[in-house]
């Protein structure tokens, strides 16, 4: 909901999980193989033997999962072989964490057949370590915190640098208001080129003010310190990004009216515009769109280049929304979008 880019700054992030959710059905075998299949990928089946994952020539959706086993597998857990079967309908590429989704539901099946010592904390250490060794793409532990941690009806308060979380009741049904998300069908890829390279600017600003991270800074001024002018945009993104997720987590503590949270969602895509710069023409443009059509506030979801936004509305107003973003994209010629209302849901666990 809010707190990009916050993760691997040591920050704070406030996310929900979504009732999409992808399954996982796994079977031992005793080959030494990974069978990965996908009902999304029909006739299609990847097998790979244990023992070779490490320089294993695959590419696309099966190197997720393939990399969760991997991982197990580089602990020194003992994988006979496994037949892993996926089904899922959390969109792709739009933003909405699928590929954690993915790497947290196959973590939690193996863990179940080979390894149920493994704690929560370490199956979002697997996923991490899969997306950023496996798949290379430089992420931080959000989605996967947020697949397995949350719970339904509430927000997870996520405090990076200290390894702490705490749920947050998140109930907008009893105020009239709904979140709607809004796919803007541009999907992403994380491991392209600018998540990292942000990613290495947050790094590079850390290191002009002489912190760990940017957690350290509180104060939006420190940040005019940086000489670089990139830099130093990237760094009042953190800073400010911080600064909002622990409002909205003090306001839905306190009681307040949850439509209070609209500006800080408005402020906070004006920051990933403005300051990370990770927008896009589509995204910006559910934004506005939302926003002149009633929603209190409306922001860009992920790790940017493309995905979805979120906007907040009251429940009669939805449609509204809806549609005003649908004729503002069939003007601009962009691709339609797709949309649906966020449900604050249960987050992974075994269902048979």
């Amino acid at each position: 909901m809010i707190g990009e880019h916050t993760d691997y700054n040591d920050g704070f992030a406030l996310p929900i999980a979504l009732p999409q959710v992808v399954t996982c059905t796994a079977e031992p075998t005793s080959d030494g193989l990974v069978r990965v299949s996908s009902r999304q990928h029909p006739g299609e089946e990847i097998r790979v033997p244990i023992a070779g994952l490490a320089d294993a020539a695959v590419t696309g959706w099966a190197r997720y999962p393939l990399g969760v086993v991997h991982e197990y597998a580089a602990r020194g857990h003992a994988l006979p072989g496994v037949a892993l079967r996926l089904d899922g309908a959390v969109p792709v590429g739009a933003g909405l964490s699928s590929s954690a989704a993915v790497e947290c539901s196959v973590a939690i099946a193996v863990r179940d057949l080979f390894a149920p010592a493994v704690a929560d904390a370490d199956l979002i250490d697997i996923g991490r370590a899969a997306e950023n060794s496996y798949v290379g793409a430089a992420t931080g532990t959000l989605d996967q915190s947020a697949s397995v941690l949350c719970t339904a009806g509430h927000a997870l308060f996520l405090d990076f640098g200290r390894g702490e979380h705490a749920q947050v009741p998140f109930d907008l049904t009893a105020t009239g208001l709904e979140l709607l998300v809004v796919d803007t069908n541009t999907p992403h890829q994380l491991v392209d080129g600018g998540y990292g390279q942000r990613r290495r600017e947050c790094e590079q600003a850390a290191a002009a003010l002489r912190v760990g991270s940017l957690r350290a800074i509180t104060e939006p001024a420190a940040v005019e310190r940086i000489a670089d002018p990139v830099l130093r945009r990237r760094a009042r993104h953190i800073v400010s990004e911080n600064a909002r997720v622990l409002a909205v987590v003090e306001m839905l503590r306190g009681g307040g009216d949850p439509r209070a949270i609209g500006p800080i969602l408005a402020a906070g895509h004006a920051s990933l515009r403005d300051d990370f710069e990770i927008s896009t023409p589509q995204l910006d443009a559910a934004v506005d769109a939302a926003t002149a059509a009633g929603a209190y506030g409306a922001r860009m979801v992920g790790g940017g280049f493309g995905g979805s936004i979120i906007a907040l509305t009251d429940t009669e107003r939805t449609p509204l929304v809806v549609e005003a973003i649908e004729k503002r994209f069939r003007a601009a010629d962009f691709a339609a979008p797709r949309t649906f209302v966020a449900v604050p849901s249960a987050g992974a666990r075994r269902i048979g």
